[in-house]
């Protein structure tokens, strides 16, 4: 009964771990590859739009946001710096940041993050954020008032607005833009930039007429197309926002465009709330709208088209301002657009945390703008002691080494019992063979034996999946911290890995670059067709400590148990670099200890003689 119990759980977590593979890489990378082809189809110039296409604007509503984006025209795509030449610009240079802002529509629509490169190499371009309309892939920001009838002329996507004194927005100097609707009202708009990823966007309209006016503040963030994402189902790409008492809310690109459409005939989903913040997130960047945490919101994720062309749109909507004749009215929005670094976007933990925006400004659960994952509560602490060791050593793989000692010697009073009780089963196998051959065919007689036989000697029988299972949660949420954090990203170790985010660049199967092919996009078995020397020294790791233990009575089990270096092996050949080497030091680590508990407890370590057993037909010795 306890060899079959043993034999169904090894075969379930294998399940378990092939399952999660397939679902989450080997079917996203298959629809990331859909996704591209897709995008490269979208991205194809195409005639010229028409209306008001180009801006992808809707026509303003009475009290609606404007902007949502909704057109029959298709858009003309052109090169992005045609499409960012096309409008007289104020020029943003913060060191951080580079980029500009149109004075055609004042939207932020041009940046780029000069500290993050597309590639490993530190001479290739630096990462674009936000594009302007026309363009193969617009995003951009917008803030401005909304009437609450049309025979009240505010600001548009179409107004050229003034610029006043700076010629170029940077952390010391803000820019300031002004428009008269010619009816009385005056905008102004302050816009500055803090040395990290905020913008300050602060509005006023005064009032020089014989009435008072009230207006609508809004803020939106616009992306039109489907970006490729990385399609993982354990990472988080699309709309996001934490939305007051509404909580975290994620809407992926898929999911908005299931949306049913409403009475309008518009996807969208609709948020009343207070305290709240929203914006579209990619793997390492984002943008994301911060208004006043004390206001009241009218919060909506949208989704329309231009064409054929799908977009997608976060905004909110304030409040009414009342400007009495004479009088000035303000609102104030922010606007964070960057790489999601945890010092600046910041980290909410018990005792110890970051403080970055989330603290600065008391945003509700900014943190959660990172998908710290369902293990957030192991994720977040195990990314703060990887910090805290590449900040010691400088090097964040050597923090991964130092991180792995930490948890092993966390669990080291739970994994000792785990190996004593498989010593003392080693040490009792003589008893268990003697049981068998006592009772050859009367296989419950056998266990009720071998149960008294477990209890005497206060063997747990399932203790040796023990430290595997305490493992699991500990090894995902590792994996999160390497996948969504982009202090991994480009991260190197040792000799040929660069960027312990990406896997292992070595490749047995091209003979580590001699054969000049890319055999992963062989169809079906292409995913398993990449192992590293780094996945490698994993799987001989793991098959040494898998000899190490008793071999398993069962040839079923044992069976099992041999494969199962192998499977894993391939497996963690396409995971990050950083991750397989957590793995291999883990083993190794492991080995040591269980081979030290086993001679404490006068248990013979018999790993050569398992080792020459299984290239030989001798059976294993009992």
């Amino acid at each position: 009964m306890t060899d079959n119990k043993n034999t169904i759980l090894a075969i379930v977590l294998s399940a378990v771990v092939l399952i999660a593979w397939q679902y989450f890489y080997a079917m996203p990378q298959a629809e990331k590859q859909k996704q591209l082809a897709a995008q490269q189809q979208q991205s194809q110039p195409v005639a010229p739009p028409t209306g008001n296409a180009q801006s992808g604007l809707a026509p303003t509503a009475p009290g609606t946001v404007p902007g949502t984006p909704t057109a029959t025209g298709q858009p003309a795509v052109q090169t992005r710096d045609a499409a960012v030449a096309a409008s007289p610009r104020i020029q943003i240079d913060t060191g951080v940041l580079q980029g500009s802002i149109a004075l055609k529509g004042a939207r932020i629509d041009d940046l780029s993050l000069l500290k993050f490169r597309e590639t490993v190499d530190p001479k290739s371009p630096p990462i674009t954020l936000l594009s302007p309309s026309g363009s193969p892939e617009p995003f951009y920001a917008e803030f401005g008032w909304t009437p609450p009838s049309a025979d009240i002329k505010v600001p548009t996507a179409d107004t050229v607005w003034t610029q006043q004194g700076n010629n170029k927005l940077d952390v010391a100097h803000p820019v300031i833009l002004t428009w008269n609707n010619g009816a009385g009202l005056t905008f102004k708009r302050t816009i500055a930039v803090d040395e990290k990823y905020l913008f300050t966007v602060k509005d006023e309209v005064a009032n020089a007429s014989d009435k008072p006016v009230t207006l609508y503040p809004y803020a939106l963030i616009s992306r039109h197309g489907t970006p490729v994402t990385a399609g993982y189902y354990v990472l988080h790409e699309g709309l996001v926002g934490y939305l007051g008492s509404e909580g975290l809310q994620e809407y992926t690109y898929k999911k908005m465009l299931d949306l049913k459409p409403n009475a309008a005939g518009v996807k969208s989903v609709d948020f009343k709330v207070t305290d709240g913040w929203l914006g579209i997130t990619d793997k390492y960047w984002a943008a994301a709208l911060l208004p006043p945490t004390d206001a009241a919101l009218t919060a909506h994720f949208t989704t329309g088209t231009i064409g054929t062309t799908p977009t997608y749109q976060t905004d909110y909507l304030m409040n009414g301002v009342t400007v009495a004749p004479g009088a000035t009215g303000n609102a104030t929005g922010r606007l964070f657009a960057g790489a999601k670094e945890v010092s600046a976007v910041g980290i909410n933990f018990p005792l110890v945390g970051i403080g970055g925006y989330t603290k600065q400004l008391g945003l509700n659960h900014f943190d959660l703008l990172i998908d710290w994952g369902w293990f957030y509560f192991i994720t977040k602490p195990m990314f703060l002691a990887m910090d805290f060791f590449f900040h010691l050593l400088g090097n964040f793989g050597l923090a991964i080494l130092m991180v792995t000692v930490i948890v092993k010697l966390i669990f080291f009073p739970l994994a000792s019992k785990s190996y004593a009780s498989m010593a003392k089963m080693k040490a009792v196998q003589p008893q268990m063979v003697a049981l068998r051959e006592r009772f050859p065919d009367d296989k419950a007689k056998q266990q009720q034996m071998l149960m008294e036989l477990y209890k005497k000697e206060k063997i747990n029988p399932l203790a040796g999946c023990l430290p595997i299972v305490i493992q699991i949660p500990v090894f995902f949420s590792l994996y999160k911290v390497l996948f969504v954090t982009i202090e991994m990203r480009h991260a190197p170790f040792f000799g040929w890995i660069r960027d312990l985010s990406a896997p292992d660049p070595t490749n047995i199967f091209t003979l580590f670059g001699l054969i000049p092919y890319d055999p992963t996009i062989i169809p079906v078995v292409g995913h398993f067709l990449h192992l590293g020397i780094w996945p490698l020294i994993m799987g001989v790791t793991m098959w040494v400590q898998m000899k190490l233990n008793p071999a398993p009575p069962d040839p079923t089990q044992a069976m099992i148990f041999n494969w199962m270096p192998i499977i894993f092996t391939f497996m963690l050949g396409s995971f990050p670099a950083g991750l397989v080497i957590y793995w291999a030091w883990n083993n190794s680590l492991s080995v040591a200890q269980q081979a030290t508990i086993m001679r404490k407890n006068g248990a013979k370590i018999e790993l050569f003689d398992n080792i020459k057993n299984t290239f030989s037909k001798k059976k294993p010795q009992t």
